[in-house]
């Protein structure tokens, strides 16, 4: 049987492009690749998971930014390593080249997202760089942190690693281990994983989008697992240390607070931004 990406993967990327079809400019993310590697049939934009759930959406390029924004800060300080757990479809490789040339990148995810994604990434006409490194890994299986240090990262130098839309499908011990892993990175290294509030925290606006969410997740077989309150995640369980938490209303100030749109994103995902 073919490879095929996760839907999880397909639906970010159609998001992200149509986020450039269906929003005011200034865009927050620029990003037409996904869709060009999806090419979905015709008509795609009113599918019920894309058309009606903008603030979804805008959580989705918001994260995106605010991912590549760490990235491109850090480069000049002299980090050269960017780890993206998780990566699905993602396109800061082939929408950046100039910048990407100068560092390592490492895409970790799934077996038949990745391959599935370089096979068409070759079809387009994408270039597959020699320092962009796409990692196989089933999370609760196998180790990534082994797999990555057999694709080459250097424990010794500093990196970015970032982990977006992976912790609702991880158990929380796989979780306390991957944190726990974060410990041991280079000086300068910075960690960024986002996690997620139960319904019963959310604004009651997105309440009703998350309960369908989570029932159209047990429903295909990828159940959301696990979810947390601010104050479980900025526990010391995990060993880091000179940790923040980054809320909605962190990511509102940063690029939604001049639009005039009404684009706002939903309440449900939060930030734990951690330097080592």
């Amino acid at each position: 049987m073919e490879q095929q990406p996760d839907n999880t993967a397909i639906r970010v990327a159609l998001w992200r492009a149509f986020h450039t079809q269906a929003d005011a400019e200034p865009h927050i993310l620029e990003d037409t690749v996904g869709l060009e590697l999806i090419a979905p049939e015709e008509g795609w934009q009113e599918r019920p998971d894309i058309k009606y759930t903008q603030r979804l959406r805008a959580s989705v390029v918001a994260r995106s930014r605010y991912i590549e924004d760490i990235i491109t800060t850090e480069i000049p300080k002299g980090t050269d390593q960017y780890v993206i757990l998780g990566s699905g479809l993602d396109t800061f490789a082939q929408r950046n080249p100039d910048t990407a040339s100068k560092i390592q990148i490492f895409e970790i995810d799934q077996p038949g997202t990745l391959t599935w994604k370089q096979k068409r990434l070759s079809e387009t006409g994408f270039h597959i760089p020699e320092n962009l490194h796409f990692v196989p890994v089933n999370f609760e299986k196998s180790s990534w942190w082994e797999q990555l240090l057999k694709a080459g990262f250097n424990i010794h130098k500093p990196a970015v690693i970032v982990c977006t839309g992976v912790t609702l499908y991880l158990t929380k011990s796989a979780i306390k281990e991957t944190l726990q892993h974060m410990v041991s990175l280079a000086a300068g290294s910075v960690v960024a994983i986002s996690f997620y509030l139960p319904v019963k925290l959310l604004e009651k606006e997105d309440q009703p989008m998350q309960e369908m969410a989570n029932k159209g997740a047990q429903q295909s077989g990828t159940p959301f697992i696990s979810f947390f309150s601010p104050e479980e995640v900025i526990a010391k369980e995990s060993g880091l240390n000179n940790t923040d938490l980054v809320s909605t209303e962190d990511i509102k100030d940063l690029y939604f607070k001049n639009r005039t749109d009404g684009l706002s994103p939903a309440s449900g995902e939060f930030f734990l931004l951690a330097r080592i």
